[in-house]
């Protein structure tokens, strides 16, 4: 029994130093060299344990994006100012709508292997309280929506919508490439997003709070 709380609390400990080394040591190491003026502007939307990318919508994205509005999503609303991307758990995202509908099966599978999905949601106006912001250029925002639409699995008549699923009327999941698990997750998605786009992140971030620090500290 002391072999095993032994172990555990190695395990805990190694977990901390990975998270904090994670967090503290810069991906890239060096800064990029000085890009033009950034004139777009992206959101990084967290809660406790998931991250998300807010992208301002204009006529460019809505075209890149059209099979959003093929599944009904009202991405060309005048009222709709940004597009909002996730990438996550298959069964997590699908099954845990709210909190208190939690299942033990979700969350084992978030820890271990599982497919993914891409959640994708619309807003209009966000307030920046506790939100991120970054402007980047034209050509890191275009680099940020190629990485962005490569995360979508294709099908023969491309992107795939999960059928009968979101959380509301306007938005929707839809199959992923890449799998899901408790070192590659949602957040490493956010971060290698991030990079795409020319800023900086922590190594490995797992967490939000994590991830918040890093770009706090390097951007």
């Amino acid at each position: 029994m002391r072999k095993l709380l032994r172990f555990l609390v190695a395990l805990v400990a190694a977990a901390a130093l990975a998270a904090l080394l994670g967090t503290l040591v810069p991906r890239p190491l060096w800064p990029a060299a000085a890009a033009s003026e950034g004139t777009r502007r992206i959101l990084v939307l967290r809660n406790p344990i998931h991250t998300d990318i807010a992208v301002p919508v204009d006529d460019g994205v809505r075209r890149r994006f059209g099979f959003l509005a093929e599944a009904g999503l009202p991405v060309d609303a005048r009222e709709v100012r940004y597009i909002v991307f996730g990438w996550g758990g298959r069964a997590f995202y699908l099954e845990t709508p709210t909190w208190s509908e939690l299942k033990a099966a979700p969350v084992l599978k978030a820890l271990t292997l599982d497919a993914s999905v891409m959640h994708v949601d619309v807003a209009g106006a966000i307030k920046e309280l506790g939100v991120a912001g970054f402007d980047i250029d034209e050509e890191h925002f275009s680099a940020l929506l190629d990485y962005i639409a490569a995360s979508f699995r294709q099908g023969p008549n491309g992107p795939m919508v999960v059928g009968n699923t979101g959380y509301s009327s306007f938005d929707r999941f839809y199959e992923a490439n890449g799998y899901f698990n408790a070192l590659v997750g949602c957040n490493t998605w956010t971060a290698a997003a991030l990079r795409t786009a020319g800023l900086r992140t922590g190594w490995w971030n797992p967490l939000p709070v994590s991830l918040g620090w890093s770009m706090s500290l390097y951007n």
